[in-house]
């Protein structure tokens, strides 16, 4: 096998006629055909055997009693486990290779979190159980808070959100009930157009008006336009910092002062907060409320790896509205844990209410608490560095392939954002997404932030080695080079994938959701 390059293509070969080589059983090597569920079923197969239940449990079921028998599928037990492992040879995972999608921080799991998390009295401890049989677990979550509020420099901690969007509705609920407590009625959020896309969604939720504040050429928050729009009406803004561009906002502290001095309240996204952890406190940049995911800076898993946990930290202003449970900061440096029985005593009376039925996500709590003792202070700030390092190196390691909007802003923070405008006419950001798939890796984020035009936005995180970032940037050189260069084989990639490039439009507007015997459903 000769004349191979840097992405695997041979000339005596095309990507097409390579993929579209048929096989009698479909397969491909050790890429499965796999059907649907549906398909593999055989009308009366199981994999277990049950006894035909009696006439009279069932006529006390009375009008509960299906007319027709499911349309479940019937396989045997080898035939279910064979189906399901072969589906999950087709997924990526951070086990597999890096996710670099921007605004996400997929970073490796360390299997000490998860041997923590499954200990006895942690694994296995029940919502409902007396908390004075749980103290150990209480315990944990109340190390966490303190390590949250010391490196957030805020007061006080909710550690009940379930993740990002849940943490977002908290911060914002506690800025309407501040406002309430005041006697106003402001109705507007200012969101600035490098935030999170939930930002506006959840102000919305609450009952809010939004409206946009522009960003400046080099990406960052047009201050001038922001101190011009504050006023009685304003409740306050929603910020993210670093911002989606992958830009830390040099105005933090001004913006801060600004809003505080029209009466408003400073919420910030902590999506990207493992960009400063232990580098800054937000509660020193003037923030009132930041949610943080734990799953994106304190290494819990992501997704259907979860269920996820978003605590949102508060200052002093906004402190004493938090949802119940609640940890705030005592005096003598202490965090003690505020429930209903002792709000009142801990000068916590004015809470909005409860976020969730319990106190949070234990699983994810451990995890987290984990990560930070096994890291220390000077890891965290660590962490922080090498990820600032490593989206930089992708950066200036693609100068000339790949267009980069804000590449003359300075240094990046977290991650580094491309765009389409070098490539040549009739390809796109999607093509190098795609491409990316053949080469073995998942595609970045892709026409997110939607401030630049056709935006690629990448985020290798701290947890990748500099030999596995050089692999990634090879193959994004090698598609920025083809898509210059108008390689036709690009526009149909990907093409070593289980699935060929999908009509996504027709998938979006048709889909199919089921299959029942020969009919679509």
């Amino acid at each position: 096998m000769s004349g191979v390059n840097a992405s695997g293509w041979r000339p005596e070969m095309g990507s097409a006629e390579a993929a579209d080589m048929a096989t009698a059983s479909g397969d491909k090597g050790l890429m499965l055909e796999e059907p649907l569920i549906f398909e593999l079923a055989a009308p009366g197969t199981t994999g277990v055997d049950i006894d035909a239940p009696g006439a009279q449990p069932l006529a006390s079921l009375g009008k509960f009693l299906r007319k027709d028998m499911a349309a479940l599928p019937g396989l045997s037990e080898p035939e279910t486990v064979r189906h399901y492992t072969r589906l999950s040879r087709q997924n990526y995972a951070i086990d597999l290779g890096p996710f670099p999608l921007g605004s996400c921080t997929m970073k490796h799991n360390p299997r000490l979190n998860e041997k923590v998390a499954r200990l006895p009295g942690f694994a296995d401890v029940h919502p409902l159980a007396p908390q004075q049989t749980v103290s150990g677990a209480l315990e944990a979550i109340n190390q966490l808070a303190f390590w949250l509020i010391e490196l957030t420099g805020m007061h006080g901690v909710a550690m009940s959100p379930k993740a990002g969007a849940h943490g977002e509705l908290c911060g914002v609920l506690c800025i309407k009930a501040a406002l309430e407590a005041r006697g106003e009625d402001r109705k507007v959020l200012l969101v600035p157009e490098s935030a999170h896309g939930t930002n506006p969604a959840t102000a919305a939720f609450a009952g809010f008006t939004i409206e946009n504040i522009p960003a400046t050429d080099e990406g960052r928050v047009d201050f001038a336009a922001l101190e011009a729009r504050l006023g009685p009406d304003v409740a306050g803004v929603m910020i993210t910092n670093p911002n989606t561009c992958g830009l830390f906002e040099r105005d933090m502290k001004r913006i801060g002062d600004a809003v505080h001095a029209a009466g408003g309240y400073v919420y910030c996204d902590g999506a990207n907060f493992n960009a400063i952890v232990g580098k800054v406190r937000p509660g020193d940049l003037g923030i009132d409320a930041m949610h943080i995911n734990l799953h994106k800076t304190f290494s819990t898993p992501h997704g259907g790896g979860g269920p996820g946990s978003g605590p949102v930290v508060l200052s002093e202003a906004l402190s004493p509205f938090g949802p119940l449970p609640y940890t705030a900061k005592m005096p003598d440096g202490s965090v003690r844990l505020v429930e209903e029985e002792n709000a009142t005593e801990m000068g916590h009376s004015q809470a909005f209410g409860r976020m969730a039925a319990f106190h949070g996500q234990m699983g994810m709590f451990t995890r987290a608490l984990a990560y930070i003792l096994s890291h220390g202070a000077d890891g965290l700030k660590q962490v922080a560095e090498d990820a600032v390092l490593n989206a930089n190196y992708v950066l200036r390691s693609l100068d000339g392939e790949l267009d980069a909007p804000f590449g003359a802003s300075g240094p990046c923070m977290h991650e580094a954002l491309f765009s389409d405008a070098n490539l040549a006419e009739g390809f796109s950001t999607l093509d190098i997404a795609k491409g990316l798939i053949d080469e073995g890796f998942h595609p970045m984020t892709v026409y997110f932030p939607l401030v630049v035009h056709g935006a690629m936005l990448v985020e290798p995180t701290e947890t990748e080695s500099k030999a596995g970032l050089d692999r990634f940037i090879g193959s994004l050189r090698s598609l920025a080079r083809r898509a210059r260069q108008g390689d036709p084989a690009l526009k149909s990639a990907p093409h070593f994938a289980p699935r060929r490039r999908l009509d996504e439009t027709q998938a979006a507007r048709k889909p199919v959701l089921a299959w029942k015997g020969d009919r679509e459903a």
